[in-house]
């Protein structure tokens, strides 16, 4: 379902319910598609079957090569993320 921001401010509860279904719900701006309503999946945690759906429309293909070897170190990216 598609709807024009004016109307899913007005619906917004009703577009919520679907969304939450797993219908596909696309918010358009001047008729252009902004914005989709997800349902969430469950907290804590990366859905990696629909990152690899993501990575495979986007054309991104898995691949280390050519990364240094210390960003497989997760006291790197500690390190990075200024936490250790």
């Amino acid at each position: 379902m598609e709807f024009a921001l004016r109307q899913a401010k007005a619906r917004l509860s009703e577009l919520v319910s679907a969304a939450e279904k797993g219908e596909r719900v696309v918010i358009t701006k001047y008729g252009e598609p902004v914005v989709e309503l997800v349902r969430l999946r469950g907290r804590g945690g990366i859905d990696l079957e629909k990152l690899a759906e993501d990575c495979k429309r986007a054309g991104i293909r898995e691949s280390k090569e050519g990364w240094p070897k210390e960003f497989d170190d997760p006291a790197f990216s500690r390190k990075v993320l200024g936490l250790g």
